[in-house]
């Protein structure tokens, strides 16, 4: 997969099948609109293109919104290779470009930039300042400018339409299986390894602290079973997001992972994990042998649950 970060940088692409967007997430949506560019761009001897851009849009509209994103840059990227787009265009979104008309956008930079043949969108897509753009606007410029427009329908689960809004939603409220059949893999989550205050080990549970990407969406507090991956090799992990009330009576927020059947210094390195299943709800126990009892029953049924998946 070819990366971009610039329309500009992209102006040899032959017969463009373009769609655009955030994608976050990259879910079962996203990927049928991907194939449908790969097919499509085969038949046509053209390359699939997504147009996306960075930073997120509404981070430059509205600089104080939280932003809670579903993937990272680098997530989906990867995500995108293994779909075997041909093209990934990150085009920098700046004040001056959230002005640009949603004709202007079509004309200016995706046929005279960017050689477009077939543009592919999803069933609610809108574009360009104030979201001006629609699919009957679209009409009639493929019409104008000779190029061709394909609409795809939704894609649904469990009988409703499946959106990026929808599973950012659900992992708010927990609901890890919803999300990873939405996204069609397991919800990821990378950080570096940080010095924490090292009580875990002294109740027997050693973990590592990680300090997460500001923008990446953290599911409900509670513990999860996760698979951990550390130099290449896949781990099952007890992942604990909360404020560990009962050992310090802190307001600090913790995301920290004890990683089964391993004893490695991992200080300073990014570790990667995958959402598996939700074993419970963050609570406060009376005492420091409730929790050790907590937590060899989190182990027991992470083990017994997902064991299978490592």
């Amino acid at each position: 997969m070819n990366v971009f970060n610039s329309i500009d940088d992209c102006c040899h692409i032959n017969n463009a099948v373009i769609t655009l967007g955030m994608y976050d997430g990259v879910h079962i949506g996203h990927q049928t609109i991907i194939k449908q560019l790969n097919n499509i761009a085969q038949n046509i001897n053209g390359e699939s293109v997504l147009l996306t851009f960075y930073p997120h849009p509404r981070k430059v509209v509205q600089p104080d919104f939280k932003l809670e994103l579903l993937s990272t840059l680098a997530e989906k990227e990867n995500i995108l290779k293994d779909l075997n787009l041909n093209n990934l265009v990150i085009h920098p979104f700046t004040k001056n470009f959230s002005q640009v008309s949603a004709k202007d956008f079509i004309v200016d930079y995706l046929i005279k930039k960017m050689n477009l043949h077939t543009l592919v969108i999803g069933h609610d897509h809108h574009f360009g300042k104030n979201r001006e753009g629609n699919f009957e606007q679209l009409e009639k410029l493929s019409k104008e400018y000779g190029f061709n427009l394909i609409q795809l329908e939704a894609i649904h689960h469990e009988e409703s339409a499946i959106s990026s809004t929808k599973i950012r939603k659900a992992l708010k409220e927990g609901n890890i299986e919803y999300a990873n059949q939405a996204l069609k893999y397991n919800y990821p989550l990378s950080g570096i390894v940080v010095h924490g205050d090292k009580l875990g080990r002294t109740l027997g549970f050693p973990t590592a602290n990680l300090e997460v990407d500001s923008i990446k969406l953290i599911p409900k507090d509670g513990v999860y079973a996760v698979a951990v991956f550390v130099d290449n090799k896949k781990y099952l992990g007890l992942l604990s997001i909360g404020y560990r009330e009962t050992v310090t009576n802190s307001r600090e927020h913790r995301i920290e992972v004890n990683i089964l059947n391993f004893d490695q210094q991992i200080y300073g390195e990014t570790i990667h994990l995958e959402f598996l299943g939700r074993l419970r709800d963050e609570k406060k126990f009376n005492s420091l042998d409730e929790l050790i009892e907590a937590m060899n029953k989190d182990k027991e049924n992470a083990i017994k649950k997902f064991s299978s998946n490592i």
